[in-house]
């Protein structure tokens, strides 16, 4: 035997020995190398992720293939995120109320079924009362392929827990978690995760507080993990087709905008006051708006026990107040509440905000007034308008942005006829050459006139396209070091301070200054408080 030949014979028993030592380590050790291999490729060690399957050793998979996912806040948009990462290895799952969750989890079989009879009748008329929307059958197949695997291969295996902070302390093998929660506890989990270099995905919007987004953008770039919010319209086509018509010049200068959106519409309730029995009887009250709301708070007051399945004091959190449980509050209806959510600029201002400020290079305003219907300091407003104004960004002139919610709408541009706008949302550029509109999620991009649109074509490509759209899995590839993510918290955490900022004017009741490179208003000290909140005793970020 050659010299030659004996080394590369002795190099594989190595190697086989080394497999079987692997295999004889304890779990936490294992996961920890594991763990640790895929931060450096996230940190730019891509070349790492081609390590061959002998040299891990038999038991192994190369980074390259799979990312071990931990899901928290899975009863809601959880699950849609769990379904676009069933690729993965789903390997844990934390939700504090374990009934609702599983009842989104039983809904699968109908949904699967669903979805089958589509695929087989793809040319079926919606049902009654619904919408016609594009139907794409590889996209559709690649769906059904995904909620399979989740409901037979994820489900049954994963572990499950109610409280995070178990879950990341005992279980080792978590490369990445996906944080889909109500508003207020999206800061704490995620920043427990990046403490421990876990990859992490955050609904939007990305925080509950102005500081805590700004604590995100910072341990995002101090860990180097993949991070991403889930405003997946930043990762759509047409989203980055808007911001190209922008960057191209197609409508000038851009100085006003306008932002509409139809939530809360119907989807939860704001503008209702706190569930509260009567202090004084009935009779006594009169029927004006004080009294009104007093009767619909005892109305909705009553003995409502804490689900068996609700972990309630896990809900509250970091940093909620001690309220008793109501159903009023939870599933879902928490965003229309201070103390949960922020409203329906925080639910809807990342899909909606994000592609002017993306396009526009928008960074923090100097100045925001939100006006609302009556606001009672617990449950947001049924509607609101809020006004910001930014100011010049080098060549680019100052911008005035104005939101509006709960059905109210800019004046309709004339260049649209008998067109009325989008009922639904949807964002309107004004240009010194032209108009630029777009849907919700920077959907259906077009340039007003119509004879501009028709003459322009379509703008340059300047930036890269998500393959598949696919805003979960460009995250992914991202954790593996394979491409930059869409919507990094370093962006992300700017686009919901600026969202933010809405509902801190809010509750000021004034017109604020901001002075943004320090995190301060400047005209109103008690707004301040605002912009940050106290963590209950036991919890930290």
């Amino acid at each position: 035997m050659s010299e030659k030949l004996r080394e590369e014979k002795n190099e594989k028993i190595n190697q086989k020995k080394s497999g079987e030592r692997d295999e004889t380590k304890g779990l936490g050790e294992k996961s920890l190398t594991r763990r640790k291999f895929l931060g450096s490729v996230a940190a730019g060690s891509a070349a790492a992720a081609l390590v061959p399957r002998h040299v891990l050793g038999r038991g192994f998979t190369p980074p390259s293939d799979m990312l071990n996912i931990a899901g928290v806040g899975i009863g809601g948009m959880g699950r849609q995120n769990l379904i676009n990462l069933a690729g993965q290895n789903i390997v844990a799952l934390c939700d504090v109320d374990w009934g609702y969750a599983d009842k989104g989890f039983e809904r699968l079989d109908t949904d699967i079924q669903r979805l089958r009879d589509r695929l087989e009748h793809p040319a079926a008329p919606p049902a009654a009362g619904q919408p016609q929307t594009e139907f794409d059958p590889v996209k559709a197949k690649a769906r059904l392929d995904a909620m399979i695997r989740l409901k037979t291969e994820h489900l049954p295996k994963a572990k499950r827990y109610k409280d995070y902070r178990e879950m990341l302390d005992r279980q080792k093998d978590i490369d990445a978690v996906l944080v889909a929660t109500a508003d207020h506890m999206h800061a704490p989990i995620a920043l427990a995760a990046m403490e421990l270099h876990k990859h992490v995905y955050v609904q939007k919007p990305l925080t509950w507080s102005v500081e805590e987004a700004r604590k995100m953008a910072r341990a995002a770039k101090d860990t180097k993990v993949a991070t991403q919010m889930g405003n997946q319209g930043h990762s759509l086509d047409d989203a980055r087709a808007a911001v190209e018509y922008i960057w191209a010049g197609a409508i000038g200068d851009v100085r006003e905008v306008h932002i509409w959106t139809n939530r809360p519409l119907g989807y939860w309730p704001q503008g209702v006051p706190r569930p509260e029995p009567l202090k004084q009887p009935a009779d006594q009250l009169r029927w004006n708006g004080q009294g009104v709301n007093l009767r619909l708070a005892a109305a909705m007051a009553g003995n409502y026990p804490v689900p068996d399945t609700l972990a309630w004091n896990l809900f509250l959190g970091a940093a909620a107040p001690n309220i008793e449980y109501h159903p009023i509050y939870h599933p879902f209806n928490w965003r229309g509440w201070v103390d949960w959510g922020v409203g329906a600029i925080g639910d809807m201002g990342a899909h909606l905000i994000d592609h002017s400020m993306w396009a526009l290079k928008l960074d923090m305003p100097t100045s925001v007034e939100t006006i609302s219907t009556p606001f009672n300091g617990m449950s947001y407003p049924q509607a609101t308008m809020t006004f910001y104004e930014f100011p010049a960004r080098g060549p680019l002139p100052p911008v005035k942005l104005t939101w509006y919610d709960g059905g109210l709408k800019p004046n309709k541009p004339e260049e649209l006829g008998d067109e009325e706008l989008s009922q639904e949302g949807g964002a309107l550029l004004i240009g010194s050459k032209g108009k630029l509109m777009h849907e919700t999620y920077g959907a259906k991009p077009r340039l007003l006139p119509k004879s501009l649109h028709d003459s322009f074509g379509k703008p340059p490509q300047k930036l890269p396209r998500i393959p598949g759209e696919a805003h979960e899995m460009n995250w992914v590839n991202a954790a593996k070091g394979k491409t930059e993510a869409s919507c990094p918290f370093e962006y992300a955490a700017r686009l919901t301070e600026v969202m933010l900022l809405g509902v801190v004017a809010l509750r000021a009741g004034k017109k604020i200054s901001y002075d943004g490179a320090n995190m301060r208003v400047t005209n109103l000290p008690q707004a301040n408080d605002y912009l940050r909140r106290e963590y209950r005793q036991g919890w930290s970020v």
